[in-house]
């Protein structure tokens, strides 16, 4: 009897191993975590939108959630059960997320490369290496993509460069242009790119650069000198003027020889054909977005300071000095993405919390009060829209 009992239970065993063994060589799967979050709108002008979680850095949690309008359901996680064949999943620090011509660019920093998958699904179609990569803009059927190039850390000085991608082929050129220290954001405006290098990796001499290159020779034709100190993001406003903004350095470096002032971050209005600052709104920005005549700028200084500001770019005014409304704002902890639906109004800020564990997405009433908010995966980046066919 013991001896039949020991049999069976050593069959139990075995056959345990070796399906956990069998399972090992698989990538498991979990299925994403769908959550009602409001009422379905048949009338949305967008099927939904993408949100990229940044994740830790070195963790390799940078994830990918949808909410859809049509059905008013979050979904967490939606990459691993959307492509079960792709083991790695989206990678290590999700910093860029856009949709260009049915396909979805995920810049996925720290992983080194370019995520590209159909837009409406979220399938994989194929990943493009480029080292360091920050941010994406695209012009004409091509992709541009900053580029750290090879500096990976405070006291590297390796200059930085743009890189082009066939949005057809799906493969990089073969053309690039060496810009200036740590590009960062990129925008395209009449056939230019204009690129924000950072330097933030020379701090504290940060490059205080802004790049325009001309996008048909794919040449730096040329520096705009002592901008703005360590410059992040680039964005177009609907008069064709440049929203510039810039983290500063910190605080002041009595130490350094010769000591450096403390700079302060800001934002700016700059035209690309004059070369010249039109406002400088003097206010912090850790991210911005556009929708047609606003920009909403939040920021904050990761300990203790965040701010929700609407420019107003026609008539170069702060026109909110807190686009929240009902006091939401002091449960946020750290705001770090922010989209804008055009359609009706409405708002969605991000809060990284920790960076360390889930994030929480906060969707607003166009007149700025809570409308619904869920849990993201950690640090949510980046939101990105997904129009309806046709429109």
């Amino acid at each position: 009897m013991l001896k039949s009992f020991l049999r069976i239970l050593y069959v139990l065993l075995a056959t345990a191993m070796l399906l956990t063994s069998c399972r090992g060589k698989e990538p498991v799967q979990p299925d994403p975590e769908v959550d009602p979050v409001t009422p379905p709108d048949a009338s949305a002008e967008c099927e939904g939108f993408y949100l990229l979680n940044q994740g830790n850095m070195g963790s390799n949690k940078a994830t990918l959630d949808y909410f859809s309008y049509t059905t008013g359901t979050y979904s967490r996680n939606i990459y691993p059960d959307r492509n079960p064949g792709v083991v790695k999943e989206l990678g290590d620090v999700g910093n860029d997320l856009q949709i260009y011509g049915g396909k979805m660019y995920a810049v996925i920093n720290c992983s080194n490369l370019v995520e590209i998958m159909d837009a409406a699904t979220a399938v994989h179609i194929t990943a493009i290496s480029i080292p360091n990569c920050r941010y994406i803009a695209f012009y004409n059927g091509k992709a541009y993509v900053t580029s750290y190039a090879g500096a990976k850390s405070i006291g590297d000085e390796e200059i930085g460069y743009v890189a082009e991608i066939d949005t057809v082929t799906l493969t990089l050129t073969g053309r690039r242009c060496n810009v200036g220290y740590n590009p960062d954001g990129i925008a395209v405006l009449d056939g230019k790119a204009y690129v924000a290098n950072s330097g933030g990796y020379l701090q504290p001499e940060y490059d205080d650069r802004l790049s325009i290159i001309d996008l048909a020779s794919m040449t730096e034709i040329k520096k705009v000198e002592h901008l703005l100190t360590n410059m992040d993001r680039v964005a177009v406003s609907s008069d064709g003027l440049l929203y510039i903004t810039s983290r500063g350095n910190y605080h002041a470096y009595p130490q350094h020889d010769p000591p450096l002032p403390y700079i302060p971050p800001t934002v700016i209005a700059w035209d690309p054909k004059t070369e010249t600052i039109v406002k400088d709104y003097g206010i912090g920005a850790s991210n911005i977005c556009m929708s047609g005549d606003s920009c909403y700028v939040i920021y904050t200084d990761f300990m203790s300071e965040t701010g929700y500001k609407i420019i107003n770019t026609k008539a170069k005014a702060v026109v909110s000095e807190n686009f929240i409304k009902d006091g939401t704002d002091a449960k946020i902890r750290v705001p770090y993405a922010i989209g804008v639906y055009r359609h009706a109004g409405e708002f969605m800020i991000g809060d990284a919390t920790d960076f360390v564990s889930p994030g929480v997405l906060y969707y607003f009433n166009a007149d700025g009060t809570l409308k619904w908010k869920t849990d993201t995966g950690d640090a949510p980046a980046c939101i990105a829209f997904l129009r309806k066919k046709g429109e």
